[in-house]
């Protein structure tokens, strides 16, 4: 037995290490910390991708964080940074050494040091400018006269391009004899006399072809250009919609000045994601490491628009208040209605939000798709109903009560379907986030509709 369960303990210890951060590592690296230790910790962390390690300085608390931060000291990787959710970006940068801060900032491309300092005070963004390089500086200052959440502030400056008309080894004793190159490059921009770019090929296809074929003859058949001042989620969305690896960033000269990289627009698609997770769940843009007060802020006011709802609801009931004082059974039931049209409501909802951010659900399609939003109300709506009026007769002794919550529950899973697709739809058109506002909308509608249908039927039927 004894024997059994080492060996259970030894598997159990060896699917935990199988996670890079694990519990087990994190235990270590504060024992390290705690007894001061400073090989034993670069030993530890050595290992971890910088992605790693900001995932580990975002689980500890504050005291702890500071703690392991001086300690690691000048091992600290730029891309931690870069890595490091925004709510505590501003705090890590607070407790670095300058020297080892400014070595860490050097390290970066020119879009990550614009998203590192964008959203920082002015007088530390001033600091972090004053670290890098004159031509690093100029770029990224730059950049940040762009909108935000344009293509300029996602690009990067350093672009790998070539002339149009030269050939294959001209261009690889270019790459060559250049000092510096982008840590990641997939595609050479070829571009004309002006610096507009006119196409792109791939590393591949480029060591793959004899030094005299010309470039303009490898050039990719999808070829995207991405205007300076395009939003970002119209970068993502054109990455995503056509396979895109990089695109060249033009101004409004059609000059190129940068380049996107697909893991800069996945990372932007997989922001909006998060987003509307978030947003439909009435918690705006918060985190884990948000403090009290943000959080309580962020939530505050949709707390209020559902009391603001549900006041409304009761409304609606105390309208049939002599109908349930003579029915008791009613109140039993009424929540029964309103769970099912909101959670029905919820469903399509979740359907359009999603649509709409990826762009499936368009005025062409949307009668199509409220249409069978409908339907599948109606045909849920007559199952459950079937369901309830068989659990009247059984609760009750009687169908009367289950002819009224079925017919009720019909009306308001149809109007949960319709609801729950319109309403985002309209409030698309009219320049809200559909996401951010729509949830309170079904709710309200859903609730209202539930309870004046079932306790109007039971008015009309029962009485």
């Amino acid at each position: 037995m004894a024997e059994f369960e080492d060996e259970h303990q030894a598997e159990t210890e060896a699917e935990e290490d199988a996670y890079v951060l694990s519990d087990q590592l994190i235990t270590r690296i504060m024992q390290a910390v705690d007894q001061q230790d400073r090989d034993r910790l670069w030993a530890e962390m050595e290992p971890l991708h910088p992605a790693d390690i900001a995932d580990l300085l975002e689980q500890l608390g504050a005291f702890d964080r500071a703690r392991l931060i001086e300690l690691y000291g000048t091992e600290f990787d730029g891309d931690i940074l870069s890595e490091l959710d925004e709510s505590i970006r501003e705090d890590v940068i607070n407790i670095l050494n300058p020297e080892v801060l400014a070595e860490a900032v050097r390290e970066l491309d020119s879009d990550d040091v614009v998203d590192l300092v964008e959203d920082l005070e002015d007088d530390r963004q001033r600091a972090i400018l004053e670290v890098l390089e004159d031509s690093d500086r100029v770029a990224v200052q730059q950049s940040l006269t762009y909108p935000e959440y344009s293509a300029g502030r996602l690009m990067q400056r350093e672009v790998v391009m070539a002339p149009e008309h030269w050939n294959v080894g001209e261009a690889i004793d270019y790459l060559r004899d250049q000092d510096e190159l982008p840590d990641q490059f997939y595609h050479i921009v070829l571009v004309d006399p002006r610096l507009r770019p006119v196409g792109n090929v791939t590393l591949g296809k480029l060591m793959a072809s004899r030094r005299e074929v010309l470039l303009s003859t490898l050039a990719e058949e999808t070829f995207h250009v991405i205007p300076v001042t395009q939003d970002e989620e119209d970068v993502a969305y054109a990455f995503n919609q056509y396979h895109l690896i990089s695109a060249p960033v033009v101004d409004e000269n059609d000059r190129l000045v940068g380049v996107i990289t697909i893991d800069d627009a996945m990372a932007v698609l997989d922001e909006e994601h998060e987003e509307d997770i978030l947003r439909l769940a009435g918690v705006g843009e918060g985190g884990l490491n948000d403090n009290i007060v943000e959080t309580t802020k962020q939530r505050f006011p949709w707390l209020a628009v559902n009391l603001l709802t549900a006041i409304l609801a009761s409304m609606v009931i105390s309208i049939f208040e002599a109908t349930i004082a003579k029915f008791v059974a009613l109140a039993v039931l009424m929540p029964i209605v309103a769970s099912m049209g909101g959670n029905a409501g919820t469903q399509s909802l979740t359907v359009a939000v999603r649509a709409i951010a990826t762009r499936d659900l368009t005025g062409r399609n949307v009668w199509r798709v409220i249409r069978r939003e409908v339907l599948v109300g109606l045909v849920n709506g007559l199952a459950f109903a079937l369901v309830m009026g068989i659990v009247g007769v059984i609760w009750f002794g009687g169908p009367e009560l289950g002819y009224v919550i079925g017919a009720a529950m019909v009306i308001n899973l149809v109007v949960a379907g319709f609801a729950g697709t319109v309403i985002p739809v309209l409030l698309e058109r009219m320049g809200v986030d559909p996401a951010l506002a729509s949830g309170a909308f079904v709710t309200t509608v859903t609730d209202v509709v539930g309870f004046f249908a079932f306790l109007g039927l039971a008015a009309m039927w029962l009485l």
